[in-house]
């Protein structure tokens, strides 16, 4: 004689990062099959979305953990909808019902309502920063201004990483630079003004404007990938890319757009670039003191494919290693 069947306790765990009532197949099928429904959760964002699909749903505190094994003996199904955290009560106990070896465990599965996207977890970031921006005392003052130099120092730190190939490293600096658009984002859904001028700087705006700015610019600049251009070389796309950006801002000259406030190499670099680019021969400024004979060097440098920053930065570096070196660490 066959021993009865133990059961099936489906542990559903679902995800504040998608919309509620957006379950998977599997997880609808086991709601609707299952002899019991279980929620300890009164608010759980899923409970409205489960009862508008037929879904019973008993909600109530944790159940003892000997009483669901017992009702799931003979082959019932009892289904628990999970908060995010789990509810480590239940397992725990079922855990020492299992170890006492004096009690057929039912079947315990886990299974995953809905599972997260790509780019999820910058959703719990928006959160987090919004929480830091309303209780945090120095984070609640910041201005686009008082951070201006943060996003410069993060930036330096992040090609500091890339430069010497740290991953861990380049992780954590890539998020310091998330974490700067963030913020900025934040502030900005406030109303404080980007530019100091309440009447020009366009109002509020939040992180998911600044993400569909982004998409617009992306799609329209790539036609070779969402659209029927063709751009099959590197050479070719960067091309079409100036092309577009140049009918998009509608400049006069080709330094319009180049920030003068970035490192000198870097700024006589793209200078240089930019005038190559648009074939104009232009002689270099001439006069005493290094200035002129370090831009020539720059232009040269860019023109031989060297980023001359670059170029510098690490000859700086093995200066400094020789330093050390002399000073005996």
């Amino acid at each position: 004689m066959n021993a009865p069947s133990p059961g099936r306790l489906v542990l559903l765990t679902t995800s504040h990062r998608v919309a509620p009532g957006q379950l998977s197949w599997p997880a609808w099928q086991a709601l609707h099959q299952a002899d019991r429904v279980l929620c300890a959760d009164p608010a759980h964002p899923q409970l409205p979305y489960l009862r508008e699909a037929g879904v019973e749903v008993e909600v109530a505190a944790t159940p003892d953990a000997a009483d669901l094994v017992d009702f799931l003996a003979g082959g019932r199904t009892a289904v628990l909808v999970q908060s995010g955290e789990g509810d480590r009560r239940l397992t725990d106990a079922l855990s020492r019902l299992a170890g006492s070896g004096r009690v057929a465990m039912p079947d315990l599965e886990l299974l995953p309502g809905a599972y997260d996207l790509p780019g999820a977890r910058l959703i719990d970031l928006v959160q987090v920063m919004d929480r830091i921006r309303e209780e945090c005392p120095w984070s609640a003052r910041q201005t686009h201004e008082g951070l201006a130099n943060y996003a410069m120092e993060e930036a330096f730190e992040l090609i500091e990483a890339i430069e010497e190939g740290d991953r861990d490293a380049l992780r954590e600096e890539l998020g310091d630079v998330l974490l700067q658009v963030v913020f900025h984002a934040r502030i900005a859904e406030d109303g404080a003004p980007a530019t100091g001028d309440d009447e020009e700087d366009g109002g509020p705006f939040s992180v998911d404007d600044v993400a569909a700015t982004l998409i617009d610019k992306l799609v329209r600049r790539h036609p070779h990938v969402f659209g029927d251009a063709v751009a099959e070389t590197p050479e070719e796309v960067r091309a079409q890319w100036l092309r577009v950006k140049g009918e998009e801002k509608e400049r006069t000259s080709v330094t319009d757009g180049v920030p003068v406030a970035q490192p000198a190499l870097a700024l006589a670099a793209k200078l240089a670039s930019r005038a190559r680019g648009a074939e104009l021969r232009v002689p270099l400024p001439e006069g005493p003191g290094p200035g002129p004979a370090l831009l020539a060097l720059a232009v040269e440098a860019e023109r031989q494919g060297t980023d001359p920053e670059a170029a510098l930065r690490e000859s700086a570096r093995r200066y400094r290693e020789a330093i050390r070196a002399a000073e005996g660490h």
